[in-house]
């Protein structure tokens, strides 16, 4: 029952925005789900969704890796303006401080952005981490980012 639950969240989210887990539940018990708050909040972990920014200053669920539509490069823009606090660096890392809550959005976005030195980025609540290679890229990467700022 958990995968097909699984399965249905993941087929909900894709085709269309879902933005929070009382929506997501009601649209599983409109699809035959008997399931609580409780239970979609533990799936959406499980399935290690992520919130990302819609064009119309929303945020909605997606699956992490997903391609999301065009205008990324605005969205990209307007999330570094909206929640960095702070940029830092040492050797071929680079951490982000952002206001709580949007590490995660901003992360999927640099990530699908496809920065060719960026090789990785982790996110917690707050602070992001980017590895990036070569070191050498680091000021470019950083360059970038300020023009976006």
């Amino acid at each position: 029952m958990k995968a097909r639950r699984h399965m249905k969240i993941q087929e909900l989210i894709s085709k269309e925005p879902v933005h929070t887990q009382e929506e997501l539940a009601e649209k599983l018990r409109e699809a035959g789900f008997d399931v609580t708050q409780a239970t979609v909040s533990r799936d959406i972990k499980e399935l290690g969704l992520i919130k990302i920014p819609t064009s119309d200053d929303e945020y909605r669920y997606a699956i992490p890796g997903e391609k999301h539509p065009s205008n990324l490069h605005e969205r990209l823009k307007r999330m570094l303006r909206e929640t960095v606090v702070s940029i830092n660096d040492s050797e071929n890392l680079v951490l982000i401080r952002t206001i709580p809550g949007n590490a995660h959005a901003l992360a999927s976005l640099l990530d699908n952005s496809n920065w060719v030195e960026v090789i990785g980025t982790v996110a917690g609540d707050d602070t992001i981490l980017l590895v990036i290679k070569p070191k050498e890229a680091v000021s470019a990467v950083l360059e970038r980012i300020n023009q976006l700022l």
